[in-house]
């Protein structure tokens, strides 16, 4: 695809939708890295609906880190596989605790070091946290990028390689949001609402579903 019509996307993207953030509650870094280990496999919107309890009674990796796994379970009960990820949040704290000094690192290589943390969840943490350039590809930034054209990639570590080989890094933070406002409203994975979409035009995936 040619830089002229991808930029073409980001504009009619980025004025229909603003320049929207992560859906996630969060207060500071390690909030934030928990909500985004939850919110594997589960909307952001489930995710929301249990943090609040489960950061006044774990409010600090320290506190995390000596959590009973059977307790932790009960804070988040409500999401999908949440015995996997009351195990993960754990492991993740004692390491935070252990070999971090209880902060979040900024690295993706530290952060992939973190029991839980793969490179999409060390990617939204670097960009939502951190700002730094970074392009997290979730199911939604997949889907999108793939039917808009933008790329051919057949997993999301290429997609990432060939959708920042495109844009330039300032531009990478806000596009994947940008995607996933659109995967979430109008691309949608089952019934794309072709009709209502900003970008149908120039999309080869038109009216294709």
């Amino acid at each position: 695809m040619s830089r002229e019509k991808a930029e073409w996307f980001f504009q009619e993207l980025k004025e229909y939708y603003g320049e929207p953030g992560t859906a996630l509650n969060y207060k500071d870094p390690f909030q934030l890295l928990v909500a985004v280990i939850l919110s594997a496999q589960t909307t952001d919107k489930q995710v929301n609906k249990i943090t609040p309890n489960l950061f006044t009674r774990y409010p600090t990796p320290e506190k995390l880190a000596g959590a009973e796994q059977f307790e932790l379970e009960e804070f988040i009960r409500g999401i999908g596989l949440y015995r996997n990820k009351a195990k993960a949040l754990i492991s993740c704290a004692k390491k935070l605790v252990e070999v971090f000094q209880s902060q979040v690192p900024k690295t993706r290589e530290e952060l992939m070091s973190l029991p839980g943390v793969g490179r999409k969840s060390a990617n939204v943490v670097l960009a939502v946290a951190f700002g730094k350039a970074s392009f997290p590809v979730d199911t939604h930034v997949f889907r999108v990028s793939r039917r808009l054209g933008l790329t051919n990639g057949k997993t999301p570590d290429r997609v990432e390689e060939e959708i920042t080989s495109i844009y330039p890094e300032k531009d990478w933070i806000i596009f994947h949001h940008l995607l996933i406002s659109h995967g979430r409203t109008i691309c949608k994975a089952r019934r794309p609402l072709c009709p209502d979409c900003p970008v149908g035009e120039k999309c080869p995936s038109y009216r294709a579903f």
